[in-house]
C-alpha cells in the first residue's frame, strides 16, 4: 500500500493498480499546487462534509467518472452537485468494491457545509477503514479522542493510521498520541495540522513522541509518500 499526502487530511492510497483519494481538499489549500486533472483515481472517499475535506470531490469524480463513497446524507449532497455516481453508506457499514474495501467507523466531530447563505447538515462524521491488498489504513477523519478507538484497534489489524493532531477543531498531539497507542497502528501519519494558524503544530515533535512510545510514524510533506 502506497500512501501519498496532499495536505490537510487528503491522502491518495494505491495498491494493485487501484487508487482512491480521501478528503480531496486541494484547489482551496494554499499548501497544494496540483492540477486536478492529474488526479487519477477509482473512487473518492469522504470522512465528512466540511469544506476542507469535501473540497474538490465533485470535479475529481467527474474527471474520473468514479463514485463518491460517503455517509448517506453527504453522498446525496454530492450527487445533487453533479457527482456521476455515489455510494451512500453509514457508520459501522462495510462494502467490498473492486480492489478495495471500505468500512465507516465512529468519529466525534460535526459535518456540514456552507452552501450560499445556508448551512447544510451532511450526516454524521466518520472515520474510514480502507483495506487494499491485505493492508488496512485507518483514517480517523476529524475527531476528538474517544474510548472506542481501543475497540477499533482490537478488532482490526491496522497497518497505518492517519490521525489529526491540529487541536482546536480536533484532538491535539497529546490525545493523538494516546489514540495511536489504542489503535495499535504499524505506522502513524499526522494529518490536519499547519494548514491554518489555528491548527499549527510540530509534526516532527509528534513523531518523536511516537518513537519514545515504541511506535513508528512519518511526517509527510505535500506530495511525499510512504509504503506500508
Amino acid at each position: 500500500m502506497k500512501i501519498t499526502y496532499y495536505g490537510q487530511s487528503c491522502l491518495l492510497v494505491e495498491e494493485g493498480g487501484k487508487k482512491v483519494i480521501i478528503d480531496p481538499f486541494l484547489s482551496g489549500n494554499p499548501q497544494v499546487n496540483i492540477d486536478l486533472k492529474d488526479i487519477q483515481v477509482d473512487a473518492v472517499i469522504l470522512t465528512h462534509g466540511h469544506a476542507d475535506h469535501y473540497g474538490d470531490t465533485v470535479e475529481i469524480a467527474q474527471n474520473n467518472n468514479c463514485p463518491v463513497i460517503a455517509i448517506v446524507e453527504l453522498a446525496q449532497y454530492a450527487a445533487g452537485k453533479g457527482a456521476p455516481e455515489v455510494v451512500g453508506m453509514n457508520l459501522g457499514g462495510a462494502k467490498q468494491f473492486d480492489g478495495f474495501k471500505v468500512k465507516f467507523t465512529l468519529a466525534f466531530h460535526t459535518s456540514s457545509i456552507q452552501d450560499g447563505d445556508q448551512v447544510v447538515y451532511l450526516g454524521e462524521p466518520a472515520g474510514i477503514l480502507l483495506t487494499m491488498g491485505g493492508k488496512t489504513l485507518y483514517h480517523a477523519g476529524d475527531t476528538a479522542l474517544f474510548g472506542d478507538m481501543k475497540l477499533i484497534g482490537e478488532l482490526n489489524k491496522i497497518d497505518a493510521a492517519a490521525l489529526p493532531i491540529g487541536d482546536f477543531y480536533t484532538m491535539g498531539p497529546e490525545d493523538a498520541l494516546l489514540a495511536a497507542e489504542w489503535v495499535k497502528a504499524g505506522h502513524v501519519i499526522p494529518v490536519h495540522y499547519n494548514t491554518f494558524p489555528a491548527i499549527e503544530q510540530d509534526g516532527d515533535a509528534f513523531v518523536a513522541a511516537l518513537q519514545k512510545k515504541g511506535l513508528q510514524g512519518s511526517v509527510l510533506q505535500v506530495g511525499e509518500s510512504v509504503d506500508i
